[in-house]
């Protein structure tokens, strides 16, 4: 027993049923879309087999669809990006698996490096491209579904932004 302490629980807390919270079937917070993609990204024998890489333009490959959510994995030769875009209505993490990518937006640049992370809400505007000589593999989830992905006009300007490490 703790003296500290004002709370004493006499029983055992995991007999009181009404204070468990069943496990969710599927993501439903940000924290647990963040956590799904941690756990795919941890089990390469799932979607490593899968990556294709295209010198013509982008590789994706839908990998699962869950209630409201997709999952992508996309892979990026030297030199591909993705233009300036937003996602529309859906929110997104970006988890970069394998290589190194850039994101850019209108008030940073950010070097990704294999394991970094990043959550965005709708509307957000960036452009991904990968800036280094080795191919890079990304893992993509939207919730809900992506359904358009509108493109931006203006280009981010690299050189006005400052350099942000992941």
């Amino acid at each position: 027993m703790n003296s500290n302490s004002d709370l004493q629980i006499a029983g055992d807390i995991l007999e009181v049923q009404h204070l468990l919270q069943p496990a969710r079937e599927h993501p439903a917070t940000v924290s647990e879309f963040v956590g799904l993609a941690r756990t795919i990204a941890a089990d390469r024998a799932q979607w490593e087999p899968l990556v294709r890489y295209d010198t013509t333009t982008r590789w994706y490959h839908r990998l699962r669809t869950g209630p409201g959510y997709e999952v992508w994995l996309l892979s990026w030769v030297p030199g591909q990006g993705s233009g300036l875009h937003d996602h529309g209505l859906s929110s997104g993490v970006l988890t970069v698996l394998e290589g190194r990518l850039t994101e850019r937006t209108e008030r940073a640049t950010r070097a990704l490096r294999s394991g970094a992370q990043r959550v965005f809400a709708p509307g957000y505007v960036h452009e991904v491209v990968n800036d280094s000589l080795e191919p890079a593999v990304s893992l993509h989830i939207y919730y809900p579904g992506l359904t358009e992905m509108p493109m931006h006009a203006a280009q981010c300007a690299p050189a006005a932004v400052d350099v942000v490490p992941a």
